[in-house]
Order: C-alpha cells, then structure tokens, then sequence
C-alpha cells in the first residue's frame, strides 16, 4: 500500500502549480480520499493540503531566488490570483516576503519530497479484533478542541476536569453496549486533521437511551470497527504511539480495510487506588476496500 501512496504523491510534482486531484491520487493508491487524507496525516503529521502548499512555496522559492521572472508571474505560475495572496502565503511558509528574499538573498524554508517505507523490526505486534455494530448513539458532553499530536492536549484535559463526578456516573449509567462505560470521542472536522485543525471531542457513552437535559447526542450509523487494545503506559504517549503503529504498521499490513468515515472512540479502565490507566480500546471506524 505504501508503494501505491508513494505513486500517488508523484501526481503532486508532476504539475506543482495546478489543481491536486485528490480523486485521482485516492484511485492510484487503491483507497477512499477520506482515507488518504487520513493515511498522508498521520504518516507525514502534516494535512496533504499542507504539504501541497510547503513544496509550491518551495519551488516557488527557488525561482523568486533565481531572479528570471518578475514575482507578479511566479505567483501566477503557482495558481495565486493576486500579489498579495502570493506574499502572504510566501511569508507563513519562509517568514518572509517574496520581495525580500529577493532583495537579501535570504535563506528560505525548503519542504522536501516526501516518500513513504514500511519499516519492519519485529519488537511489537498490533493486536486488533473487529468488530460489526448495528447503529447506537453517543450522548453525553461535546467541545470543540484542536488536533494535538503529540502530548497533552490541554483543552481536552481542562474539558475533563471540567466534569463532575456525578456527571461520569450517569455516563456510566448510559452505557449499555460496547465499548461500554465513559468512552472519549472524537469527530475530526477538517480533512486530514492537521495539528491545530478542529476537532468534536465528547465524553459519552454508547446506548440507546435518549440524552438527558444538557447533553448531546451524535447517532451512528451501522458500522464496522477495529478495535486496538493497549495496556498500561505514560498517558498520553502510550495512546499516540498507537495510532502512529496502526497507521504505519496495521494499515499497510492490512490492505483489505481502509479508515472510514465517523467517530474516534476511547475506552480506558483506570487503578482506583493511583488513578492510572490500566488498559485501554481504540475503536476506529473502518469499511472493506475495494475489491
């Protein structure tokens, strides 16, 4: 599968001032565009859109750099309407405008061509079981919060904190299937869900209840699921180096499933004497791939 993703990302280079067709690269790589995105995102911790614009704006670099051109056509050779969405774009890549880095020679923000290796050593296996539901409910207490990749994520941790120990009980109550008790959701709402994209994330439970007064509901529908457990570690980092395992490791091992579209779901149990995690689930929505 990485192969094929490496083939698609050559549709990039091939023509770095046009349009991107993610369709088109989705059907190189033999996948959705949803799980593309998601793919590239978590493999390259940047959004694809992301990485289009860093390597135009590198090329783009090169040639404000080389002097040939007036920067009016380069913006122009790069699909920018204007001067000035050109220099605004140029300056959040290199900190400078086009104008500048060409008056002082400055040095400039270089993106590289990314290219994608299955790295195998053999130090851990992915475990994974999956799982097919019927359509169940979320209900419980929503926020809107950045994408953080790595670390803490301080706006879900004050959310947290944020609830009563009342409120977790009732969540607790809710629950009537799996993955059952107080589960942390998330919903990414842009594509790819770049670090700082927004996201939902709620805290909740599955069921078939209605939402009492004050809580959300988000209904899903049927759906199949892999479900990653893990064991006890230093929150957050055990739970992040999943997801980079089973994007860069389960995905490509398992080309048969693709990321599908809905919620990210969280089970964990904790030690009631230190307050620990001591095990946890991923639920990842997943549909089988094309045949």
């Amino acid at each position: 599968m990485l192969d094929r993703l490496n083939e698609a990302l050559e549709r990039v280079e091939d023509d770095p001032a046009g349009p991107v067709d993610v369709a088109e690269m989705a059907r190189i790589a033999l996948t959705s565009e949803h799980h593309l995105r998601r793919m590239f995102s978590a493999l390259a911790g940047m959004p694809l859109s992301e990485y289009v614009r860093r390597r135009r704006l590198t090329l783009a670099g090169t040639e404000v750099l080389e002097g040939k051109d007036t920067l009016l056509d380069i913006a122009a050779r790069y699909g920018y309407g204007s001067a000035e969405a050109f220099t605004r774009a140029f300056r959040a890549v290199h900190g400078i405008s086009p104008g500048q880095a060409r008056r002082t020679r400055a040095a400039l923000t270089s993106q590289s061509r990314l290219s994608f290796h299955l790295t195998i050593e053999g130090k851990s296996t992915v475990r994974y079981r999956i799982v097919d539901k019927d359509t169940f409910r979320l209900v419980g207490l929503r926020k809107r919060v950045p994408v953080v990749h790595e670390g803490l994520n301080p706006a879900m941790v004050e959310f947290f904190e944020s609830i009563d120990d009342a409120t977790h009980e009732l969540l607790e109550e809710l629950s009537d299937q799996e993955p059952y008790g107080g589960l942390s959701a998330t919903v990414v709402l842009e594509p790819g869900g770049g670090e700082g994209s927004d996201m939902d994330y709620y805290l909740a439970a599955a069921t078939t209840a209605e939402a009492p007064e004050g809580m959300e509901t988000l209904e899903v529908p049927v759906s199949t699921w892999a479900v990653f457990p893990y064991e006890r570690g230093h929150f957050p980092e055990n739970l992040q180096t999943l997801w980079r395992e089973v994007y860069s490791a389960w995905f490509p091992s398992h080309p048969a499933y693709r990321t599908a579209e809905g919620p990210s779901l969280v089970r964990e149990e904790y030690d009631e004497q230190d307050e620990n995690i001591t095990w946890g689930e991923l639920w990842l929505p997943v549909a089988k791939a094309a045949e």
